[in-house]
């Protein structure tokens, strides 16, 4: 009889243990499906209806230029644009190569003999133009931080300072960068001249350009997140009688790290269109330039390798504003900032 019930209570115990399992095994697998159907699936369906919707729109779309390319053709150029890069870097070592074989031949007949390596001066490719305009928006956007945030930091902090300072910044934020950027070339053509400059003046200009755009929303979002520092923690740092710089440093700035990496955000965001619209109006080299260049080539593949330099202007804004929210998530106390 012991045996029996002792028997009936282990099936009794592996039954319901076998039941839970399966549940939650269930329950994991309807969460890991939802997971995957939306971070996954769900945009891999929006990018397919997105590609059949312009496959099928642009064979009906005709230009001056021909037919609007779909997808396939612009696939096409940008592997065109890849094997560009890849012949221009294959002169560029031979044309190297070809110096020290010249260097080594002249220093063998005469060892005190002067060589020199001429830098390789051949067209900038699709994948150049990207690196000139990445250094010229990081300069930009450097140069207005560091300008804006400890501009924001005291206007958050006085409420004199923020009043004196509003107009200026209410009257200066909403000016176009194509207004900025003839007054900005005229000005850096008059003061920065020098016979052996470091930096091209369309360098100094364009980045110029985009700091006067993307200071504003550092300014405007530094100013709201350290004014609305907790009032327990400022009476704190009144208590234990901190410095100013302390206070700013231990209380105001981890306080207000969400709003302004908020207002560099935005800031670098604008700063990137900004760069482009300038590069394409100054003629300066970029991806604007390579945009209007191809514009203005009026060929049979401009068109698809305008759309190319589309997406890639479009995918890098993306990446920008991704490495922006992982900087936010290691500088701040807030670690799922990088989820929103």
């Amino acid at each position: 009889m012991a045996t029996n019930l002792i028997n009936t209570h282990r099936t009794f115990s592996v039954g319901w243990l076998d039941a839970l399992q399966h549940r939650l095994q269930g329950d994991r697998l309807t969460t890991l499906t939802a997971t995957v159907t939306k971070t996954l699936l769900a945009p891999v369906f929006a990018i397919a209806v997105f590609l059949l919707v312009w496959g099928i729109g642009a064979a009906h779309v005709e230009t001056s230029l021909g037919q609007l390319p779909g997808p396939t053709q612009v696939w096409h150029s940008g592997q065109q644009l890849i094997a560009e890069y890849q012949q221009e870097r294959q002169r560029e070592a031979a044309f190297n190569e070809r110096q020290h074989k010249r260097n080594e031949a002249r220093l063998a007949k005469d060892p005190d003999a002067e060589v020199m390596l001429r830098p390789y001066t051949g067209m900038p490719t699709f994948f150049d133009q990207i690196g000139t305009s990445l250094v010229t928006v990081a300069t930009g956007f450097l140069l207005a931080s560091l300008i804006a945030i400890p501009i924001g930091i005291v206007c958050g902090m006085s409420t004199i300072l923020y009043q004196a300072l509003n107009p200026i910044i209410q009257v200066f934020k909403p000016v176009s960068p194509l207004a900025w950027l003839p007054l900005v070339t005229i000005v850096v053509s008059a003061v920065y001249v020098s016979d052996d400059p470091m930096l091209s003046k369309s360098f100094v200009t364009s980045a110029i350009t985009v700091a006067l755009c993307c200071i504003w929303p550092t300014i405007i979002n530094t100013t709201v997140g350290v004014s609305a520092v907790d009032k327990d923690l400022v009476n704190v740092s009144r208590v234990l009688r901190l410095g100013w710089f302390t206070k700013t440093m231990k209380i105001v700035l981890p306080s207000a790290i969400p709003m302004m990496f908020a207002g560099l955000r935005l800031s670098l965001s604008i700063g990137w269109m900004v760069l482009i619209a300038a590069e394409m109006l100054a003629q300066n080299p970029g991806l604007g330039k390579f945009v209007w260049d191809e514009f203005q080539n009026g060929s049979s593949d401009s068109l698809a390798r305008i759309m190319v330099a589309v997406f890639v202007i479009g995918f890098i804004g993306f990446l920008l504003d991704r490495f922006m929210l992982l900087l936010q998530r290691w500088a701040s106390w807030d670690k799922s900032a990088v989820l929103r």
